[in-house]
């Protein structure tokens, strides 16, 4: 590779954890030219994250350390870089979009305040009215809807993909020389991925950027990357041009990640045993019924904060779902799946309709006579950032819904049942005694899939967490 933007080492990056030393990364080496995507894959907890994080210098000095290597941008060291450095880089020269974007925006600032406070920082003679221009230029890049009207609009009243599309509208708004970015399309559909995607290769041959882009995606690799690594336990164990890597690839590791593919994978049941499993559901009355399911939102103006309309989230929905079997509930950002998973289990009032599970109506009951239904129902949330509590070890995340729910004759079968579901999810039982900010983000979103099992629930719901969490199949 000649005429090379950045160029990463031999590049180590430890993390202290308690008395427990992790080798993160252990030693890798790639190189980025300018103008093209080097596209880094590898199982969730493989080291990608850390690696952009650590080229970004974005870890905490207390915790990380580099015991070696340089990373090289435009020839210049950035592990050398003292603060006022580093954050003349950040931002302006390189940008990232991180994986997890609730975590990554602010509640308390509006989306505009955002992206128009990032533009005026590396750009501080811009006015007010271009910011906000500029701001409203780049969202509607990036296909969110009524851009101006969203402007204004807080985090939470985004879906999971528009935050993404927010992040990445504030990434590429000071038109970095290299974007970093940390499976930036996950929550996405499928078309508006396309459009995101379409939108980043555009933008790189306008203005010649580079990309470290990392995903799990190997259809997002084909389309997007000129150069491909794939690291395994914080190696970089194969480096090469796109094609050589997917054509051929050399190394054992890489050859499984590509043999894990779903269109690579056997199909389970025969279509025959499919149609015969079908034909018994439908003969039986369904797990779930949801009948003329209604959620509202009220749009408030003014002064005194009159009901001016509604946002029909989840209008009129009908829906069976039988005993054993998977629903999949498809359609772009922004269209009600995750509303409707959350009505479900009841963390979304429903504004009418009906909603049964094993006959028994949820709708109405109030939060003592639902308790004892929520073993049978589950949710594995979006963002495992959010939703698991910073300040609780895994073992107690696993362990108190156990509790509460009477499972388990004392903590110590609790604690072994814990270990058993984390097994069960492809991770290590001493994993209990850690912190989420420990993990990756796809072994966060395991961590959430386990505690979602703790009850032997009759139903779960899945709201986009699998992909996140990718690992290879176990042999």
């Amino acid at each position: 590779m000649s005429d090379r933007l950045l160029e990463v080492r031999n590049l180590s990056t430890y993390l202290q954890a308690d008395s427990r030393e992790v080798k993160a990364v252990d030693g890798i080496s790639f190189n980025i030219p300018k103008g093209e995507i080097f596209c880094l894959v590898g199982e969730s907890g493989s080291g990608k994250s850390v690696t952009a994080l650590s080229v970004i210098r974005l870890l905490p000095d207390g915790i990380a350390s580099h015991p070696s290597g340089e990373i090289l941008f435009n020839g210049h060291d950035l592990l050398k870089l003292d603060d006022p450095g580093i954050r003349a880089v950040r931002g302006a020269q390189i940008a990232m979009i991180f994986q997890e974007p609730m975590t990554s925006l602010n509640p308390v600032l509006t989306i505009g305040e955002q992206i128009t406070e990032a533009l005026q920082l590396h750009h501080p003679a811009m006015s007010d009215a271009e910011a906000e221009q500029r701001s409203i230029m780049a969202l509607e890049q990036v296909q969110i809807p009524h851009a101006s009207g969203r402007f204004r609009d807080y985090p939470h009243q985004l879906s999971g993909g528009q935050r993404q599309r927010v992040m990445i509208a504030m990434a590429l708004a000071c038109e970095p020389q290299l974007l970093i970015a940390d499976e930036p399309t996950t929550a996405l559909d499928v078309t508006v991925q396309a459009e995101i995607l379409r939108l980043m290769r555009k933008l790189q041959d306008d203005t010649g950027m580079s990309m470290l882009f990392i995903t799990h995606d190997f259809g997002v690799v084909a389309r997007m990357a000129q150069w491909v690594g794939v690291m395994q336990q914080g190696k970089m164990v194969e480096v090469g041009s796109c094609a050589e890597v997917l054509r051929k690839p050399q190394h054992s590791y890489t050859r499984q990640l590509l043999a894990a593919l779903p269109e690579n994978l056997a199909k389970p049941v025969s279509v025959q045993a499919q149609q015969a499993t079908e034909k018994q559901s439908t003969a039986q009355t369904p797990l779930l019924q949801i009948r003329d399911l209604k959620v509202w939102f009220p749009i408030k103006k003014g002064l005194f904060r009159h009901t001016v309309g509604y946002v029909r989230a989840v209008d009129e929905v009908t829906l069976d779902i039988p005993q054993g079997q998977i629903v999949a509930l498809v359609g772009e950002s922004g269209c009600g799946k995750t509303t409707l998973g959350r009505a479900v289990v009841q963390l979304e009032k429903p504004t009418s309709g009906s909603i049964r599970i094993q006959g028994q109506e949820l709708t109405g009951l109030s939060a003592r006579e639902l308790r004892p239904l929520r073993r049978k129902m589950q949710i594995a949330f979006q963002d495992p950032q959010s939703s698991l509590n910073p300040r609780l070890l895994i073992e107690t995340t696993l362990t108190e819904p156990m509790k509460v729910h009477g499972i388990g004759a004392n903590q110590e079968e609790r604690i072994e049942l814990a270990g058993r579901l984390l097994e069960s999810v492809q991770l290590k039982r001493d994993f209990l005694w850690r912190y989420p900010h420990e993990f990756s983000g796809g072994q966060r979103q395991r961590i959430g899939l386990a505690r979602a099992l703790t009850l032997n629930p009759e139903f779960i719901v899945c709201d986009e967490n699998l992909l996140s969490a990718m690992k290879l199949p176990a042999h």
